[in-house]
């Protein structure tokens, strides 16, 4: 994973073609949920996903938009990554951007593009915590404060 921090930690994060990116949320009932997705990520660190509106996920998303995500490996390093999750237009020019960044990471998803219940979701983040257990144990933590 090799993410430090500011512009080259971006560059990293970026660069990254996450298979094992675990989604949580709270569920319906108030019970935790989790799911296995592929991410791709923008230059400002807003993870990207695709899921189907069909979905929990998608379902707990639209009802609370916090979301936690968690990323492990190489080795002993974890991102944990926190923000609140944003509805991303499958069609507008404006919402092209979160894409991109998606299909960066995932090719094969604009393959998809044409699925019935296809819907695309970004995470702003609000903070985050980088551990790298092979070198210390390291660990930095990030904080956001955007709207």
């Amino acid at each position: 994973m090799a993410v430090g921090g500011g512009i080259e930690g971006e560059r990293e994060l970026g660069r990254q073609r996450v298979v094992d990116g675990r989604r949580c949320a709270i569920g319906e009932d108030g019970g935790p949920q989790s799911a296995l997705v592929g991410v791709g990520a923008t230059h400002a660190l807003e993870v990207v996903f695709d899921t189907l509106s069909t979905t929990r996920k998608h379902a707990n998303l639209q009802r609370d938009r916090r979301i936690a995500v968690t990323f492990s490996g190489p080795g002993e390093q974890t991102l944990q990554y926190e923000g609140v999750a944003v509805p991303v237009s499958v069609t507008s020019a404006e919402d092209e951007i979160y894409r991109e960044a998606y299909y960066q990471a995932w090719p094969e998803g604009r393959q998809h593009a044409q699925w019935q219940d296809l819907v695309y979701w970004r995470v702003v983040p609000r903070w985050a915590r980088y551990s790298d257990y092979d070198r210390g144990p390291l660990i930095l933590e990030f904080h956001w404060n955007r709207e």
